[in-house]
């Protein structure tokens, strides 16, 4: 997964990209029925089925393993729900502190406390979120998804809580050995923060030449000329980026950023509702897109394209998949 972290005045934000792949949990029950149950929650999870998820893991004989309230974890993320989220992530690396996963997910699910959180909080809590993504590229050094989260996070975060642009560069070296696109991309953020714009764009445009997947690399970069208010580039490059992914269908997910990215910048709402739907009926979801957030935000640009009777729909299936989803809830009213 990938992680983009960014510091608002007093607040610390960690918020999670799409990835091509979904991993599973790094540990196995040691009960055969309970590793089914793990793997049907984890299933359920991918599907963005949350409400089956909890049902899941909560009806474990023996709910107390590390993988289980990783899992939990997991599933309270997608749902927004970041102390109870935060809570278990405890629990995991509390029972299994030798997991690069687990402290990552800490890390992340810490990140959105934060970025909610006073000014004195956030900065404790920021610290507590270099620990663990620090604690995860220790425990995993060729993991690209440790690697690309610390780097975001030390070229995002003031000095005052361990951040530092140097200390990302040193991350895109070895990211280079394990992950070239991430490598580019992380270099790409870093020009970006110094406002080295033309710099960022050459390095986003490299990470599109080396990546395997490049639908998400497209998105990215339109969400780069978003940033920059270039916007017949931004819809060029979502273009692109549907087009990259009818050619390689595992990349669906990166329809979901793409939509975000066109959603954000108020332009073209029709394409935005193409691609969601096209993501949704996509068999390569994944909990970096959970299909109940996907539907609640398909929702709001049905209704802005008047369509009231499709947007109750989505609003109706996002509520089925995750009853408890607050903003499905507060949209419904």
């Amino acid at each position: 997964m990938r992680v983009v972290a960014w510091l608002a005045p007093g607040v610390l934000a960690v918020a999670v990209t799409a990835s091509v792949f979904a991993e599973a949990p790094a540990r196995s029950s040691q009960d055969a029925s309970g590793k089914g149950v793990l793997a049907r929650a984890n299933a359920a999870l991918q599907a963005g089925e949350a409400d089956q998820a909890l049902a899941l893991l909560h009806s474990l004989p023996s709910p107390g393993e590390a993988e289980a309230h990783n899992l939990e974890c997991r599933v309270l993320y997608t749902l927004e729900q970041w102390n109870r989220a935060v809570s278990e992530c405890e629990q995991a690396v509390k029972m299994d502190g030798g997991n690069s996963d687990y402290h990552l997910w800490l890390a992340r699910a810490l990140g959105e406390k934060a970025s909610r959180a006073s000014f004195l909080s956030a900065y404790s809590l920021a610290k507590q979120v270099r620990s663990e993504f620090e604690k995860a590229a220790q425990l995993n050094p060729r993991s690209p998804e440790a690697l690309s989260d610390l780097g975001e996070f030390y070229y995002s975060a003031p000095g005052a809580v361990g951040g530092g642009t140097d200390k990302a560069e040193r991350v895109a070296v070895q990211l280079d050995r394990v992950d070239a696109a991430r490598a580019h991309e992380l270099r790409a953020h870093i020009a970006e923060e110094r406002k080295d714009y033309g710099t960022a764009e050459r390095e986003f445009k490299q990470s599109l030449a080396v990546s395997a997947h490049p639908a998400f690399e497209w998105m990215s970069l339109a969400s780069f000329y978003r940033r920059r208010e270039r916007l017949p580039e931004l819809e060029s490059a979502v273009q692109s980026g549907v087009n990259a992914v009818q050619r390689d269908r595992r990349s669906s997910v990166a329809l979901y950023d793409g939509a975000a990215v066109l959603t954000r910048a108020n332009r073209n709402s029709v394409l935005a509702a193409k691609m969601l739907e096209d993501y949704l009926a996509s068999p390569a979801k994944t909990e970096a897109a959970p299909a109940f957030v996907a539907h609640t935000r398909l929702a709001r640009l049905k209704d802005q394209l008047g369509d009231r009777e499709a947007a109750q729909r989505e609003r109706a299936a996002a509520l089925a998949l995750a009853h408890d989803y607050r903003p499905a809830q507060d949209a419904k009213h």
